[in-house]
């Protein structure tokens, strides 16, 4: 009993003790002005398979995003994902709070067409790298045109990832189907296997420039950049905002002599759901824009977070908080709505 009695008063001493030290500790990094600690706050950002720019840039971005809102409470991490598609419908579901997309997939999901079944709410953050992409062949396969892939074995990207959202529309505009040809769902880098043993017939490839599974096409054997018609490419422009001509530069591949005429098929653009709020997304747009030398030190695509770039539109809107932010640096056009 005398030792219960010794050990009480010790004991309610020792509490009294922890409690008034937890009270007094100051707040570190964030912490408010009672000196407690912010909220803790997870944001997730979906890109695409490992492998390609989506991945490293997402990855790149939520890097850049969690250490400049450490002192919020935010941990941001980057999920690998299917792409464009698959992040369109989780940001849909509230799965996600940010993702990288194509803006030509993009394009038909806030309106409901294609094969989207509902107009998706899906709002663009910033308008990222542009994604130069074309058709290229074995110089002896004996195709000149696009009309001429009527008929032949093309590689169209991998099966899900929607890129019929803009091959389709080009293919059209130069009088033939996605019907008219036989699609290979495959990789970019397995594509340029199957151009070599023949295989494939042509493959629809591209990223930024330079694109690595064209150079490397290019290095292994003798390949004939298939030419966009100028019409084609004026009708496609004025059609569908997400398309932009674009020219790749005399010897930027291994025996391409001559510049080269093609399309912005899509750009990469950062986006999120309708219904997220738009502080978090003023706060977004903000710590990327101005930290984008930071991206650029992850990938080369983050080159694209510049004034001019960011605010292009590629017909899916944008978001309110980051219209907020682009008014505030003074880049948002004052006629646009």
């Amino acid at each position: 009993m005398t030792n219960r009695r010794l050990l009480l008063p010790g004991l309610i001493l020792s509490l009294l003790v922890l409690g008034c030290s937890k009270k007094s500790e100051p707040g570190g990094e964030g912490a408010d002005s009672n000196g407690d600690r912010p909220e803790r706050r997870f944001l997730s950002i979906g890109t695409a398979p490992p492998g390609g720019a989506f991945f490293v840039v997402g990855s790149a971005i939520a890097e850049v995003i969690g250490v400049h809102t450490k002192s919020l409470g935010w941990q941001v991490s980057a999920e690998a994902t299917k792409g464009t598609q698959e992040n369109l419908r989780r940001l849909d579901r509230g799965e996600m709070d940010l993702a990288l997309a194509n803006a030509a997939i993009s394009f038909f999901a806030v309106r409901g067409q294609e094969k989207w079944e509902k107009e998706y709410p899906i709002r663009t953050v910033m308008t990222l790298a542009p994604n130069i992409a074309f058709f290229i062949t074995p110089k002896s396969s004996g195709i000149k045109s696009i009309a001429d892939l009527k008929g032949r074995r093309v590689v169209v990207g991998p099966a899900g990832a929607g890129f019929e959202h803009f091959i389709k529309p080009i293919l059209a505009a130069h009088g033939i189907s996605y019907d008219d040809m036989t699609p290979l769902n495959d990789t970019q880098g397995s594509a340029v296997g199957l151009l070599a043993d023949g295989s494939a017939d042509a493959a629809f490839l591209g990223g930024a420039v330079p694109t690595s599974s064209i150079t490397q096409a290019c290095t292994s054997q003798s390949i004939h950049f298939i030419p966009f018609e100028t019409q084609a490419m004026d009708s496609l422009v004025d059609q569908y905002r997400f398309f932009d001509r674009k020219t790749i530069p005399a010897g930027t591949y291994t025996g391409q002599e001559e510049a080269y005429d093609c399309l912005n098929v899509g750009n990469m653009i950062l986006v999120t759901s309708a219904e997220v709020d738009d502080e978090t997304i003023y706060r977004v747009t903000k710590t990327v824009f101005e930290h984008a030398a930071e991206v650029v030190k992850k990938h080369p695509a983050g080159n694209a977070i510049k004034a001019k770039n960011v605010i292009r539109e590629t017909g899916t809107p944008f978001h309110p908080g980051a219209i907020r932010y682009y008014k505030e640096a003074g880049i948002w056009p004052a006629d646009r709505e």
